[in-house]
Order: C-alpha cells, then structure tokens, then sequence
C-alpha cells in the first residue's frame, strides 16, 4: 500500500541534490589533504605516492581528480577509501562517485 511512498520521495529528492552538489576546491583540499597524510597510499618499489591536490571534474555525477606523481600505483582499495572519505564528508550517500587519479 502507500505506506512509505513520500519517505521514498524525500530520500529521491536528496539523493538529485547530492547528486549535483558542487565542492569548491579549496573545501575539497583543505578537508581531504589532511585524511590523505593521515592515511597515505601504501609504497610499491620503494617509491611513495604523493597526492597534491584535488578538484571535482564539471559532470553530472560527482566525479573527483585527484592529482598526484605516481598514479598508476594508487591501488583500488585505496581509490574505495578515498570514495567512502568523501561520501562521509561531503554527504554523498545513495550516489555514484568517480574517482580518479592523474599524473601532475
């Protein structure tokens, strides 16, 4: 029956306004950069990987670069945690986040 039709339409509702929610750069820096020094990728051959910023990507989906010098050894553990950090922090709950990793 109709019991829970409008609590599916509010969480419908919050989920668009996530969806196309955009972060300032700066927000997504100043919130992110201390998580990943906090937590850093692991070293693979005895070279660390260093992110140096992040910025979310003009789409329609939240979609994030993150910008480092060795993206290729970013692993896909390490790319899930970067997604749950930001969907913790930024309240993205119930939405597709991209994530993806670029040579500065």
């Amino acid at each position: 029956t109709k019991q829970r039709v409008l609590k599916a339409i509010e969480v419908a509702e919050k989920v668009n306004i996530s969806r196309t929610r955009s972060i300032k750069t700066r927000l997504l820096n100043d919130v992110m950069l201390p998580i990943i020094e906090h937590s850093p990728p692991a070293a693979i051959k005895g070279k660390y990987v260093k992110v140096k910023f992040i910025n979310q990507l003009p789409t329609h989906a939240p979609t994030f670069a993150f910008y480092c010098n060795l993206p290729q050894y970013v692993t896909e553990a390490y790319i899930r945690f970067l997604e749950n950090r930001l969907r913790e922090n930024f309240d993205f709950n119930g939405v597709p986040i991209q994530v993806f990793m670029r040579k500065k």
